[in-house]
């Protein structure tokens, strides 16, 4: 007959914890996983039906400096009529474009109301000699017409390069339009814009390479969330097969 004295050993108790730390910590990461797809699937919703709207002009939507107002305008469609401030361009550096390294040329666009706004001209190659925009991927002079997405500014986490507070700079870590709007005489608006068109449309030979619109996938939190309630399936069943086992084996016999 099967005995389970042997569970209530300290060695097995220690076990027993383990397994039940194991099984909760992979349930969360399951249910974790969960989550993070249905944040993905509501992204998607939102940018599908921002990005399906018709074009709004961009002048009004927020003041310069609120970037708490700029969050609930990500990727709507806006248009932009200005004049760029090409002596204000500047490149954003260590940004990839399928897999081929390079740079995000950020230009200001001044608009009618004496405001103006960042756009996101697209990517040049940049193998890291490049630190400001060369003369063949500067910004073209005279009155253009932008439509692009809205998107939101980038400020550096715990980790990552840090740009200099003072200063002038010709190239960025990252497309920081509160530091960007430190050296530039213009107020910005606190968002930039990802060009899609522009009016006269840019000499694709010479200029920046547009950007891809933003993805619309799942990612793998789905396959990765099944994985996770697979494993604890696995502990949940095979634990209590481990005891069994024990259980029916036969005491040593005390010499």
């Amino acid at each position: 007959m099967a005995s389970y004295r042997f569970a209530l050993r300290p060695r097995w108790i220690v076990s027993h914890l383990f397994v039940l730390a194991l099984v909760t910590a992979m349930v969360s990461a399951g249910f974790w996983q969960l989550s993070r797809l249905q944040e993905k699937r509501d992204r998607n919703e939102r940018v599908a039906a921002r990005t399906a709207a018709s074009p709004v002009d961009v002048t009004g939507l927020a003041a310069p400096g609120d970037f708490a107002a700029a969050p609930d305008l990500e990727y709507r469609r806006v248009v932009a009529h200005g004049t760029y401030l090409v002596d204000d361009e500047v490149l954003v550096r260590s940004r990839s474009l399928d897999g081929a390294p390079g740079a995000w040329v950020l230009t200001p666009l001044e608009l009618a109301d004496g405001t103006a706004v960042t756009v996101n001209r697209g990517w040049i190659p940049n193998l890291g000699d490049l630190h400001e925009v060369p003369a063949a991927a500067a910004a073209p002079e005279g009155p253009v017409t932008v439509t692009g997405l809205v998107r939101l500014t980038e400020t550096r986490g715990a980790f990552g390069s840090q740009d200099p507070a003072e200063g002038t700079l010709t190239d960025l870590a990252r497309a920081d339009i509160g530091r960007l709007d430190k050296q530039v005489d213009i107020d910005l608006l606190p968002f930039y814009v990802q060009m899609l068109t522009q009016d006269p449309a840019p000499d694709l030979d010479r200029q920046p390479a547009p950007l891809p619109a933003p993805t619309m996938d799942e990612g793998p939190h789905f396959s990765y969330a099944v994985q996770w309630f697979i494993f604890t399936t696995v502990a949940v069943v095979g634990y209590p097969l481990i005891l069994r086992r024990r259980a029916r084996e036969p005491e040593p016999i005390p010499m």
